[in-house]
């Protein structure tokens, strides 16, 4: 029987994309429901064109967690993939789903994590240091932003003439390629 996951997304939805149509043909997950904080996010135009229902919570049913709670046992969710979604996960889904929700962070933590560290702005914080390489970094969600065990991280070289949308670039090859495979070691 499928795992069924739910995948929550605050902006375009591409990873969510990828991680669906990554799965399309195996028998090993469902994905029953995208859950998003942004009515006007891309994701659910996506997951309209993949059959997949979305829900929008706002920011206050987020930080109680309650509502976004209920939907999930009611599609009996096994596991949550946060695929560029913003907001804190409150505690009460942390606490319901011990070890069970993941993230992907666009840098290799513990660098250039934390409150408001989130696509450009890594990107750009990246360019800006200096350093020679940067990657992905996919995690377990705890009551901190970031900070949760690492499982898995993958690397891309940065040149000097690298623009932070070439880093963004790279970034987003590693995530492609790699978190539904991630996903599919954790919890198949």
């Amino acid at each position: 029987m499928p795992k069924n996951i739910a995948i929550f997304a605050s902006g375009s939805g591409s990873n969510a994309e990828n991680i669906i149509r990554y799965f399309s043909r195996s028998d090993l997950f469902h994905f029953p429901v995208i859950v998003s904080n942004r009515a006007d996010a891309f994701v659910h135009r996506r997951a309209e064109d993949l059959n997949i229902r979305s829900v929008t919570f706002g920011r206050k049913e987020f930080e109680t967690g309650e509502a976004v709670l209920e939907l999930l046992r009611e599609y009996r969710v096994d596991a949550i993939v946060l695929a560029g979604f913003l907001l804190k996960v409150p505690e009460l889904l942390i606490d319901a789903f011990p070890e069970r929700i993941i993230n992907i962070h666009p840098a290799l933590l513990p660098k250039y994590g934390g409150k408001g560290m989130y696509g450009d702005h890594v990107h750009k914080a990246v360019r800006a240091s200096g350093d020679t390489e940067s990657g992905i970094t996919i995690h377990y969600v705890n009551k901190h932003y970031d900070e949760g065990a690492v499982v898995f991280q993958a690397t891309c070289a940065i040149e000097p003439s690298d623009s932070y949308e070439d880093i963004a670039r790279k970034v987003h090859a590693l995530e492609y390629e790699h978190f539904p495979k991630v996903i599919e070691m954790i919890f198949g």
